[in-house]
């Protein structure tokens, strides 16, 4: 069974169309997919009406829980709570944020501002992040990602080290924007155990973590 809860269609930069998307996941086993395409302040509405549509439609034909969702991504630190709650009134069932990666540009306060919000579940690929930060995440609930995107997964050591004994909770999530992104199982427990988890710890990150962010998102809709 595979969780992930950050891919992308070409609602915003990825390859596939979201149902495409969908269908490919169920052959890797997916049981439940957020696609949470890149959004800022004048998209937020338009993506989170069509990705609606299909979610709804593909949940009603095929076995897997399809989550719709938006990843804020390179907007302003200050504006991600005033965003992160319009997402969810435009119905949003997950709300991600693109952190401080190594990789790009983000600014200074975003996994900050990240993981101090109430309507933010999941803060992706955060960087070289704090132990405030990480502290933030725990006491507000936002799990941290360990990616499997190359690039973003650089400091994903970083992550499990610091947040380890701080009872962070992780999530492995493919960051997909191509077909052979998406995860499997055993690619997921590989990202898992090559970031620092033992076989246990791993178990948890990639099957009990998701059925607990997966309890909280059915619980708010």
């Amino acid at each position: 069974m595979v969780y992930d809860f950050h891919t992308h269609s070409f609602l915003s930069d990825g390859e596939l169309s979201p149902a495409e998307l969908i269908r490919r996941a169920v052959v890797n086993g997916y049981q439940a997919i957020g696609i949470t395409d890149h959004v800022g302040a004048g998209n937020l509405e338009t993506v989170l009406t069509t990705l609606c549509k299909e979610c709804r439609l593909i949940e009603e034909f095929w076995s897997i829980r399809a989550i719709l969702g938006v990843e804020l991504t390179h907007v302003p630190a200050g504006s991600i709570a005033r965003l992160a709650e319009e997402a969810r009134l435009y119905g949003a069932e997950l709300v991600v944020v693109h952190g401080e990666t190594l990789v790009e540009p983000v600014e200074s306060g975003t996994n900050l501002a990240a993981v101090s919000c109430p309507w933010v579940d999941l803060l992706a690929h955060p960087g070289l992040i704090t132990e405030e930060e990480m502290c933030l995440a725990v006491e507000n609930g936002v799990f941290i990602e360990l990616s499997a995107r190359g690039g973003h997964n650089t400091s994903n050591g970083h992550l499990v080290s610091l947040g380890r004994p701080l009872g962070v909770k992780f999530l492995v999530n493919s960051d997909a924007h191509a077909p052979d992104n998406l995860l499997t199982s055993g690619w997921a427990e590989q990202v898992a155990r090559g970031a620092g988890l033992t076989i246990d710890e791993a178990k948890v990150v990639i099957k009990d973590n998701p059925l607990e962010l997966l309890r909280r998102i059915n619980q708010r809709h």
